[in-house]
């Protein structure tokens, strides 16, 4: 670590400038001898440097957007051109132009933030050796090796030795216990940050590997500082945690005020976006006016939070328009609005019961509309028949009744109840049952 940290010795004086303005300013109020005064330059030290990475901030904030998009695309590319590696890596940097999307964009902030922090811990390191660095000089730094921010000197280690702890004025016990909670409260905010960008701002409706890698990370880079913690001094601690806490609250701000789309931060700040529209009756602010826009122009091809939100407004009586504003409609019916057309309901499933029940009655509606017209076919031709019947009946013919009921024409019902007896003739029935 020593060695890595002379690499950025170029940049130990500027620090080190910075670190003693923070601590004539904090040491004119606590006592230029306490942790309050030290430990509080280092804190500045850290708000300073973020705020000047705000920038990069944004940049990776984009560049993270654009490679969430780009999933996948580079998916396809990964499948289509599995058993040429140089052709995928060809049409990776081709995308990547195209979109103009770095993916180094996203490590920026990290990156730009590694010389400050080897260069403190550079300082710091001269600070429990006992050696003047940059512009601290010689009473600074005894005064630096009196502070101790509760009980643990600013230079001392979790590993460092019993002796060497008591040198800087201190107990092994008191340096091990604040280190520990420190690590534990680094690693800790460490994973929270990447845990709430991964449950509440990523595309869950596109599963990527890039997920799978974001996940990974979620539990690598906490096991990661628990593991080099315990190697760095008090002060590098502090720094660390503070720039942690600082990552962790920048990330919820952009989290709530601009989400991913698709994520679950989108649909809650659309569901805050309509109780806003419901209250005022307009579209408040710049940012909200361009975010409704762009729901508008995507048209069909919305997500499922960005169709509840036309639902939503639908609902209210308002209508979104392309200017990113809102107006009254009476009728705001969602087809307007390019939102998901309503489901066709299926008919309800019918029993086997019911379903025979209808055939039965279709049959009967056939065999009656068939019967009727046998009906009055036989009723044209009856005078006829008649007629001839009277012709060839003798005179002293005598009318016999017929005990057989007449074999008709069975009709779909009759043919239907009977299905169920034997077939062949049938035994007929004794005098007493008729």
């Amino acid at each position: 670590m020593d060695t890595i940290a002379s690499l950025f010795s170029f940049i130990t004086w500027p620090v080190s400038w910075v670190i003693v303005q923070f601590h004539k300013l904090y040491g004119a109020i606590f006592g230029p001898d306490t942790g309050w005064a030290w430990g509080l330059s280092i804190v500045s030290l850290v708000v300073l440097i973020r705020i000047c990475l705000i920038p990069l901030f944004v940049k990776q904030i984009k560049s993270t957007r654009n490679m969430q998009a780009l999933q996948p695309k580079m998916k396809a590319i990964q499948e289509r051109y599995k058993s040429d590696k140089q052709r995928q890596s060809e049409e990776m940097m081709k995308l990547y132009k195209e979109t103009g999307t770095n993916p180094l964009s996203s490590c920026l902030p990290i990156l730009a933030q590694s010389p400050f922090f080897f260069a403190l811990y550079h300082v710091l390191a001269g600070i429990a050796n006992g050696k003047t660095i940059g512009v601290i000089n010689q009473p600074l730094l005894e005064s630096a090796q009196k502070a101790h921010i509760f009980g643990a000197p600013l230079a001392a280690k979790f590993m460092d030795s019993a002796s060497k702890v008591e040198g800087l004025g201190a107990s092994l016990t008191d340096v091990r216990v604040v280190t520990a909670i420190m690590i534990v409260m680094m690693s800790a905010s460490q994973f929270f940050t990447q845990r709430q960008l991964m449950t509440k701002n990523v595309d869950l409706t596109v599963k990527t590997p890039f997920m799978q890698q974001q996940k990974m990370l979620m539990y690598v880079f906490p096991v990661m500082f628990a593991v080099m913690g315990i190697n760095f001094p008090v002060g590098v601690l502090v720094y660390w945690l503070t720039t942690n806490v600082w990552t962790m609250g920048q990330q919820m701000y952009v989290i709530s005020q601009n989400p991913t789309p698709g994520s679950k931060a989108q649909a809650h700040y659309l569901d805050r976006l309509i109780k806003n529209i419901g209250t005022h009756g307009e579209v408040r602010g710049k940012k909200r006016r361009t975010i409704v826009q762009a729901i508008v122009a995507k048209g069909p091809d919305r997500n499922d939070n960005e169709r509840k939100f036309i639902t939503g407004l639908s609902k209210q009586g308002f209508a979104a328009q392309a200017d990113g504003t809102v107006v009254k409609s009476d009728v705001a019916t969602l087809e307007a609005e390019g939102a998901a057309a309503p489901r066709r309901q299926q008919p309800k499933r019918q029993t086997k019961a019911q379903r025979q029940a209808g055939t039965a009655q279709q049959d009967d509606a056939v065999a009656k509309t068939s019967l009727s017209k046998d009906s009055s076919e036989a009723t044209d031709a009856a005078p006829a028949a008649t007629r001839a019947e009277k012709k060839a009946e003798p005179q002293d013919a005598k009318p016999q009744q017929d005990t057989k009921p007449k074999q008709g024409k069975p009709t779909a019902g009759q043919a239907r109840a009977k299905s169920g007896q034997r077939k062949g003739q049938q035994r007929p029935k004794h005098p007493s049952k008729k």
